[in-house]
């Protein structure tokens, strides 16, 4: 049963004077922290592939990475729901999860450091591009995904012609809210090779088969995962009736633990058929979107967000969603993170299907993204 009062004219001034002396009335206020369902500070949101690039293209002329005017030349999502977080919205596309396109130009170095957020890359264009990861170096191809977990060394350089384009996530506003932020710049640019050049992904060639020593978990067991095992990985589900909800996805694990490929922040591949028009569900863990290939839209909340190669969305925590891909004869590729693990580790993950139109939430109003 809820309690809604009528507060008198001495209690409102009673309530003002404890608010003047950083106290607070919990009899006013317990149902703001005691919500029937969750309320998230993000909302669900779209941000457009031409948008992001044309600032980004703007950015190349005006800094140089690795030269002291920048780290790295990276444009972020802003959440428009966080943006009264101070600092800078918390740098959250949502509650949990910082997002960017990262550009780097040919001959570039962004020197290494490391720093508490977990971080990952997902490579969406251009040949050329390696990053180095405790002490491994890691060829970065389109459709690629790679790791960089918490505290490990970290550099980027391109050794190619072509600018090359990848997604950068982290858990930065987690990070932020639980005020447990360090950041160390290694003494060199770039950190000294270990191993062999792209050394972890050579000892896992044969799949899902795991080199005996091994055995014992590693933070870094595998640190890049080819975008063409995993299309050969959905390929494989696509043998079989797709998921109601996703599709025919898979996630990135850590082939020594069995967990999450990065500690704190889960990834996905999905594949949306020709046709595809899946049924609505929402959960507490929330998704960051990258459209990998294809067209579609995605229904969030009653409302319609048209997506195409290259754009971005947020699904924030419970906002009911769906996923259509439009096309009666092309496949969509979704790549996502989500914020999973740290839910799964405090037990609050919870999922409902939508129940109503046969699954189906009825569009109130379409989206109209920012251009540029």
């Amino acid at each position: 049963m809820i309690y809604m009062a009528a507060w008198s004219k001495d209690l409102e001034q009673f309530h003002e004077e404890l608010d003047s002396v950083n106290l607070g009335p919990l009899w006013a206020h317990i149902h703001h922290m005691n919500t029937i369902e969750p309320k998230s500070k993000a909302i669900p949101y779209l941000w457009k592939s031409e948008l992001i690039e044309s600032y980004l293209t703007r950015a190349e002329k005006l800094l140089e990475v690795g030269t002291g005017s920048a780290e790295r030349r990276a444009v972020y999502l802003v959440n428009p729901g966080m943006k009264h977080l101070k600092p800078i919205a918390w740098g959250g596309a949502t509650q949990t999860l910082y997002a960017a396109v990262q550009a780097v130009k040919p001959g570039e170095i962004a020197p290494s450091h490391r720093h508490t957020a977990t971080a990952l890359r997902f490579v969406m264009k251009g040949k050329g591009g390696f990053g180095r990861v405790d002490g491994e170096q890691i060829t970065f191809s389109p459709g690629d995904y790679l790791i960089t977990p918490t505290w490990s060394w970290h550099d980027h350089t391109n050794k190619g012609d072509e600018t090359v384009f990848w997604m950068d996530c982290l858990d930065t506003p987690f990070i932020m809210a639980m005020d447990v932020s360090f950041t160390e710049f290694h003494p060199d640019k770039q950190q000294p090779l270990l191993v062999p050049d792209d050394f972890s992904s050579k000892r896992y060639q044969g799949g899902m088969v795991r080199p005996l020593n091994d055995r014992q978990p590693k933070n870094v067991a595998l640190g890049r995962f080819k975008w063409e095992l995993t299309k050969n990985a959905l390929d494989g589900l696509s043998e079989f009736p797709a998921d109601p909800f996703e599709g025919y996805a898979v996630e990135y694990i850590n082939p020594s633990t069995g967990k999450d490929a990065n500690d704190r922040i889960g990834a996905r591949m999905q594949k949306l058929p020709a046709g595809f028009k899946g049924t609505a569900h929402r959960h507490v863990h929330s998704n960051v979107y990258h459209v990998h290939k294809g067209q579609g839209y995605t229904v969030m909340n009653g409302v319609r967000f048209d997506w195409s190669e290259g754009d971005f969305f947020a699904v924030p925590a419970w906002t009911w969603h769906e996923h259509v891909n439009t096309s009666s004869s092309e496949e969509a590729y979704l790549f996502s993170t989500n914020d999973l693990p740290i839910l799964e580790a405090f037990r609050f993950e919870r999922q409902e299907d939508y129940k109503e139109n046969n699954g189906h939430q009825d569009i109130n109003d379409v989206f109209v993204p920012i251009r540029p």
